[in-house]
């Protein structure tokens, strides 16, 4: 999942940043309005995380932008010193999905953006499944068939999602490294392969009929045909 962060603060940026991405979300951070324009026009977002109170403006104006650049699908929870209830009416009618007031703790603030992106509508809030996988994206539970949840590492999660998203259809390689990895990101020509390959080697290992194909010089999809089989 990929969060486009708005926070003006560099130090505060880098420690959500770091958090977030140690916990599996590709994260964007900018510190103006107009970058967080231009990120939001370039990438697809899974959820905005937005202080107001930005150096070139006030970050309201986004939150609109957000819901026309998405037709009304991204979520966005907004950060706030303020805790008055007038405020707090303000940011729901502006469109905001939720708020947390500053100071905050990062392990809330991760709870609050997991518990947007599970609600109805989302687009990471309804279960995954091809063949014998599923997947819970918000809670990032996966299974096969009904045995326990499997452990997956972060990146190999954020692709098996992807690939899901898309069952027994070719995902290319240029969408899933968008997905898959942040702005800043140093990103090896390999990377991709490599992810492909431990994601592979967690399947087999948990006895799952579903396998990740290679299209040569297109991208990667799931087949299922064999789970069907």
């Amino acid at each position: 999942m990929r969060i486009l962060f708005v926070e003006d603060n560099p130090d505060l940026r880098s420690l959500v940043i770091g958090h977030l991405a140690s916990r599996g979300f590709a994260v964007d951070g900018v510190g103006r309005s107009d970058d967080a324009s231009a990120a939001m026009a370039a990438a697809r977002y899974d959820l905005m995380l937005l202080d107001l109170g930005l150096p070139d403006g006030d970050g309201s104006c986004l939150v609109e932008e957000a819901r026309r650049l998405s037709e009304g699908l991204l979520p966005v929870v907004i950060l706030t010193a303020r805790d008055g209830l007038a405020e707090r009416i303000r940011l729901l009618n502006l469109g905001a999905d939720d708020f947390i007031l500053k100071p905050f703790d990062l392990s809330e603030l991760e709870a609050r953006i997991r518990a947007v992106l599970r609600r109805p509508g989302a687009r990471t809030g309804l279960s995954l499944r091809c063949g014998d996988l599923s997947i819970e994206p918000g809670s990032g539970d996966l299974r096969v068939g009904d045995k326990r949840p499997v452990d997956v590492g972060r990146r190999e999660m954020a692709l098996l999602e992807e690939l899901m998203r898309a069952c027994e259809r070719t995902v290319v390689r240029e969408a899933l490294e968008d997905r898959l990895y942040s702005f800043d990101e140093p990103v090896t020509p390999n990377a991709l392969d490599q992810t492909v390959s431990r994601l592979r080697r967690r399947l087999a290992l948990a006895g799952s009929t579903v396998v990740v194909e290679t299209k040569r010089g297109i991208g990667y999809r799931l087949s299922a045909r064999q789970a069907a089989a």
